[in-house]
């Protein structure tokens, strides 16, 4: 597997983790607006403020750097839905859950955005990733069909009912520019984050309620 050159070291100086950091967000930087095809290792150079051949020395190829990007939103991106738990409250649950994916949202647009350009290139690098990915919903699948047989949660396809939220809240990431063009001035600070959580706590979590089935 591709990683940064530095970090195959046994003790990285101070030095090589800033220089790291500083290409790993330059390259999200281009990624997320170019995708993995249109983006180049000259311009991750570029958007990071040093010459080609040194970030080439920190990362073999701008596939290396892809990696390690990717690697890192996965584990950050799941964790909300890892944090759904089985023991909770189900409505409760998945209104925080919603609110989790928001607060993503609005706080790593540009991460959001990387991983939908790899899933629309049909994720050749991420196969791997996208199967511990089915495992996870699989796991919370059988939780929320769990509540469901218990009476908690209106009669839904859990599934489809995960691929909601993520299709609602990661839209605020997504299409970021199409969501501030159309509600304008007026209401495309950052109220839209609560004005997208209250409409999305009614359509969901009272839309799931027990009678709502």
């Amino acid at each position: 597997m591709d990683t940064a050159r530095a970090s195959q070291t046994k003790r990285r100086t101070r030095i090589q983790q800033e220089k790291e950091e500083a290409i790993l967000e330059a390259a999200l930087e281009v990624f997320s607006k170019h995708g993995f095809r249109g983006s180049t290792i000259d311009q991750i150079a570029e958007e990071a403020g040093m010459s080609k051949p040194n970030l080439l020395y920190y990362f073999p190829a701008k596939e290396a750097v892809h990696r390690v990007l990717i690697d890192r939103i996965l584990d950050t991106w799941l964790d909300p839905l890892r944090e759904l738990d089985a023991a909770g409250d189900p409505l409760p649950e998945i209104q925080s859950y919603i609110r989790r994916k928001l607060e993503m949202a609005r706080d790593y647009p540009r991460e959001s955005r990387l991983f939908a350009n790899e899933i629309l290139q049909g994720a050749p690098r991420i196969s791997e990733e996208l199967n511990n990915l089915k495992k996870l919903v699989d796991e919370k699948a059988a939780v929320i069909n769990t509540w469901i047989k218990a009476g908690k949660l209106a009669k839904v396809d859990p599934y489809h009912m995960i691929f909601a939220i993520w299709a609602t809240t990661q839209h605020y990431a997504d299409f970021d520019v199409q969501v501030r063009a159309v509600l304008g001035k007026e209401r495309s600070g950052d109220g839209r984050f609560e004005d997208a959580a209250r409409f999305l706590d009614q359509l969901f979590v009272h839309g799931l309620k027990p009678d709502a089935g």
